[in-house]
């Protein structure tokens, strides 16, 4: 099965190449965004996972249970 692109499939990929590879400079930028989006992307995926994979074990879901504890003590 041959492939044969359609002036639209071509303008769109020339408008993608003018804009973001073409100039030296764009394409170093893209990079950087592109870098700078999936660090924070994984990061807060990787943080989610390990949240709900140690749910009931962190300090900031068992933190409650210990300072009222600690407050009715003191009293």
């Amino acid at each position: 099965m041959n492939f044969i692109p359609t002036q639209r499939y071509l303008s769109t990929h020339q408008l993608i190449y003018n804009t973001f590879f073409k100039r030296n400079s764009a394409f170093v930028a893209t990079c950087f965004v592109g870098a700078f989006a999936f660090q924070i992307s994984f990061d807060l995926g990787t943080t989610a996972w390990w949240d709900y994979h140690n749910r009931g074990k962190q300090w900031k879901d068992i933190r409650a249970k210990y300072i009222q504890a600690g407050d009715s003590d003191e009293e």
